[in-house]
């Protein structure tokens, strides 16, 4: 059996193999492990309510084999983005090029650094593990992210966004890195993501250009990137697509990754996901749902077959007792359609 939850910073070790098996431009993960731990000590820290500036809280969540205890994914939920430490994306824009006297008129496509998520929520980090691909841990790891949002609404921005990993190869290498970023950074792809995930961004304000850069300079192996998603994050930019996030036209400066977004309570799970009380089966479970206890800061999701009426819903011990539910406790509860 399945189950999400909020980390611990007794995950530490399991946190640190997931990091290592992400590999090259899995910025978030691509840290030391005392970052990994520190992370982990800010997640317990916002789960209980300590954080209460939404900008230092991160939730950090971990799905995990009930039966056996092995960690098999991560994902995590930032409150706020783009406040405390910027939040830089490239905006492609197009601008209109005309001339009477040459007799053409086309368009061209730039570049530009921005920072127009502030105060967003940032939903990321998902991984899992690739023994637990086909099994429906990342849908689940994924959908968990909303339902924790909706559990404690007040603490999350009015707008999420979700950066994909571009396409980077095995040995870490990235063309739209290496033509685009690495000239102003002199610097290496891993470098620049770690350093871009360990310190305020500073460093990228000081060497960026503040100029449009013009796609049609650069060359074609770039150019064939910009916002394509890593082979690996195929299926959950999908995901991501299906909850109602658009591409609109953001791309990661590091690799060109895509960057989507979506209203917050526009998000398919959040606005089609219910609150009820639950107790024992009484009867038939004919609903496919994924059900969460709605609360932090013992936060814990798993898929069940519930039971639905008028008073509430059912679901059948194991579930209630993996997610700490006792009869009567409310239930937010998603349900497959």
């Amino acid at each position: 059996m399945l189950v999400v939850r909020a980390a611990r910073q007794s995950d530490h070790d399991a946190f640190v193999e997931l990091a290592s098996a992400a590999g090259s431009g899995f910025t978030s993960l691509a840290v030391s492990a005392e970052a990994l731990d520190e992370k982990l000590a800010k997640s317990e820290a916002a789960f209980e309510g300590r954080i209460t500036d939404p900008g230092d809280a991160v939730y950090q969540l971990m799905i995990e084999d009930e039966d056996s205890g092995e960690i098999l994914g991560t994902a995590a939920v930032k409150a706020q983005i783009g406040v405390k430490k910027p939040y830089f994306d490239f905006k492609i824009m197009t601008l209109a090029q005309a001339s009477r006297e040459a007799d053409r008129r086309f368009d061209m496509n730039v570049m530009l650094l921005v920072n127009d998520f502030a105060g967003c929520t940032e939903v990321g980090s998902l991984f899992v593990r690739d023994k637990a691909r086909g099994t429906g841990a990342g849908r689940l790891i994924a959908q968990s992210r909303y339902l924790l949002i909706a559990a404690a609404r007040e603490r999350f921005g009015d707008r999420l966004i979700s950066e994909l990993r571009g396409v980077v190869s095995d040995d870490g290498s990235s063309p739209f890195f290496e033509h685009v970023t690495r000239p102003f950074f002199h610097m290496s792809f891993d470098e620049a993501d770690r350093l871009s995930a360990s310190t305020d961004n500073q460093f990228i304000l000081d060497l960026m250009p503040v100029h449009p850069i013009y796609l049609e300079l650069l060359p074609e192996a770039a150019r064939n990137v910009v916002g394509k998603t890593h082979p690996h994050g195929v299926g959950a930019h999908k995901l991501l697509e299906w909850e109602g996030f658009e591409y609109d036209r953001y791309v990661d400066i590091f690799d060109g990754g895509p960057l989507v977004s979506c209203r917050t309570d526009k998000v398919r799970t959040l606005r089609e996901s219910h609150l009820a009380p639950v107790g024992e089966l009484s009867a038939a479970a004919p609903y496919k749902a994924i059900i969460s206890n709605n609360r932090l800061p013992d936060f814990r999701v798993a898929f069940a077959d519930l039971q639905i009426g008028q008073g509430g819903c059912g679901a059948d011990e194991k579930v209630r007792r993996v997610l700490n539910l006792n009869a009567g406790d409310t239930a937010r509860y998603w349900v497959k359609s």
